[in-house]
């Protein structure tokens, strides 16, 4: 576990990844083509390749030349609503994207897969998930996800590869260090109250509010990407290790509401925030929250910024840093 890549490094959640890796002394190589990653987050220690998923023979050199051992497969799409106006891109980025990275890694050096994958895999009106809940994925990018963890599974027993399915739930916040948050608006509540807080009316839309929850807003267990990108490290570290796989959620076990949320920024800027209900989006769930208990017997973790004050400061202080 010495020679790392990380597909979509240059992203919100990949660029937090690197720093969690270089601060273990890890060699971290990036493959990003840009679409949505920006070079500001590219830390200067990594070693960086504009490139995309889908070119199997260029992913598969980088490979052999670097001598990578591990692979954190972050590339792909994963706006919902957009999702659902772009089915065929959303196949192409997220199963035939996944396709081409692990065509790429046979016969070489790969002993270890890491897979961002995600809660909206999981059947609506469960409410609290685990791992073995039910799969039924109701937007076109959980499908996709499912497609691409499938391709895994039965590619990591062929190859001989470990492999580690991180079923992300809602990712939020920024780096500790100021260094690192998120550039462009991936349709994040906490990146879009971030964005209108700093004006001077902030104005912000919440779609629905009549779901079945107390308050009628959807409830997200949101975990900061920092505690996130610590959990990719430590659970790469585990499957190098044991040789065992895994598929696991990545969350606090905790629910927040929309408004919830909302009424922390308000707390914390002591403005008025001009509330628009639109319209639900096609893919919402009204309620997923992560059963986390395979996570914490699994690896020696816990959540260093599950706070929402905590979390709601990073967004804050990221937001500002990149408005001046």
């Amino acid at each position: 576990m010495k020679n790392i890549l990380v597909t979509g490094g240059a992203g919100y959640i990949g660029s937090h990844i690197c720093e969690a890796l270089l601060l273990n002394k890890k060699k971290v190589f990036i493959i990003d083509n840009l679409s949505t990653g920006s070079k500001k987050l590219i830390n200067k220690k990594t070693f960086f390749y504009k490139a995309n998923i889908l070119s199997s023979n260029k992913i598969r050199n980088i490979i052999i030349k670097n001598k990578i051992d591990s692979i954190i497969h972050l590339a792909g799409s994963l706006i919902i609503s957009i999702g659902e106006k772009y089915p065929q891109r959303y196949y192409k980025n997220n199963v035939l994207g996944t396709k081409s990275v692990l065509k790429a890694c046979k016969n070489t050096s790969v002993k270890n897969f890491i897979f961002s994958s995600t809660a909206a895999v999981y059947k609506d009106e469960q409410k609290i998930v685990n791992e073995n809940s039910k799969i039924k994925p109701k937007s076109v990018y959980g499908k996709t996800k499912i497609k691409a963890e499938r391709l895994i599974v039965s590619n990591g027993k062929k190859n001989m590869i470990n492999y580690a399915i991180l079923r992300y739930f809602n990712v939020c916040g920024a780096s500790p260090s100021g260094k690192i948050g998120l550039i462009s608006n991936t349709d994040s509540l906490f990146k879009n109250i971030s964005t209108a807080i700093v004006k001077k009316n902030p104005v912000i839309n919440i779609y629905g509010k009549n779901y079945n929850t107390p308050d009628g807003t959807t409830i997200r267990d949101y975990i900061h990407v920092s505690d996130l990108a610590e959990i990719h490290y430590k659970i790469l570290s585990k499957i190098s290790k044991t040789n065992k796989s895994i598929i696991i959620n990545c969350g606090y076990n905790r629910g927040l509401s929309v408004k919830a949320v909302v009424n922390e920024f308000k707390k914390q800027t002591k403005k008025k925030i001009k509330i628009f209900y639109q319209k639900r989006r096609l893919g919402d769930l009204a309620m997923v929250i992560a059963n986390n208990k395979k996570l914490l017997k699994t690896i020696d973790w816990k959540p260093k910024y599950s706070k929402l004050s905590k979390i709601v400061k990073s967004c804050i202080k990221w937001e500002k840093r990149i408005n001046r």
